[in-house]
């Protein structure tokens, strides 16, 4: 099967396919909105940039980039053909809607931080920061991507709450309640770049390295089965779900990144309810 055959999803409608002549051609897989990562084929040899910034090939001509949770509307690339011929695409972003929860009346002892806790979130957070600034040439990010958990899915990627009229952090990943103890497999293959039994909000936390700046977190977990190196499969037992860290239940908080751009899981994976009817 070839890399290209391996990045285009059966889902034509979230293919867009743009060609300037028999030499020029660009893939892009994903949906045109805030919160996605795009995933692409080029011809091998082209150089891209994004708003100017040149983005990592691979030999093969594949490359990955993503939208924020408030990307810019307006977005371009730049492509230069090994043949010398630049191609300007400009790219439409959609808005996406968010759940915003509005809480009042919170003590205002409650909402100071105990500093402490912001010191060692801190430290956890430079961690974290350094797993996902790391580039590697894995090429695993252009697989199909695979829940690595089923079930109802808690909360969503973007939802944001706002206390006595202050914006609290917005959730940046999609939650998937289970019991503590269930298995968490590997969406893709990929090496783990960070594995920490006991961070402050996050507990149990794991960063997969995809590749070419796409990474998996997966957080509050209960049990860690992999090391920091540690290469993994897709579909591979990795963990266990748990209740570790700042949260009210057990469940999965998988999250997929950017480098430090933190995007929904959900637009690489197949809906949810069609993976649980089968």
């Amino acid at each position: 099967m070839s890399l290209l055959s391996k990045i285009v999803t059966p889902l034509a409608a979230l293919t867009l396919l743009f060609t300037v002549n028999a030499s020029a051609q660009i893939q892009l897989t994903g949906k045109m909105e805030q919160g996605a990562l795009i995933r692409a084929m080029v011809e091998p040899g082209t150089q891209v940039y994004l708003n100017g910034k040149a983005l990592k090939v691979t030999p093969e001509g594949a490359f990955a980039f993503g939208f924020s949770r408030e990307a810019e509307l307006k977005q371009e690339l730049k492509l230069v053909y090994p043949d010398g011929l630049t191609q300007i695409k400009p790219l439409s972003i959609k808005t996406k809607e968010y759940k915003i929860d509005r809480v009042n009346g919170i003590s205002k002892k409650i909402m100071k931080p105990d500093p402490k806790a912001v010191e060692r979130s801190r430290k956890d957070s430079k961690q974290v920061r350094a797993a996902r600034s790391q580039f590697s040439e894995i090429e695993s990010f252009t697989q199909d991507f695979i829940w690595p958990l089923t079930g109802r899915i808690s909360g969503v990627y973007g939802s944001q709450r706002v206390y006595n009229g202050k914006p609290g952090n917005p959730h940046y990943g999609v939650d998937v309640a289970a019991k503590t103890g269930t298995v968490v497999v590997a969406p893709a293959d990929g090496v783990i770049s960070l594995s920490v039994a006991d961070m402050f909000y996050s507990g149990g936390t794991i960063i997969l390295d995809h590749g070419y700046g796409v990474s998996s977190s997966f957080l509050h977990l209960s049990k860690l089965y992999v090391k920091d190196g540690e290469v993994i499969k897709q579909g591979q037992a990795i963990a266990e779900v748990g209740a570790t860290g700042r949260v009210t239940g057990p469940h999965l908080d998988w999250r997929v990144n950017w480098y430090q751009m933190r995007l929904d899981p959900v637009t690489i994976v197949p809906n949810m309810a069609e993976v649980l009817k089968k």
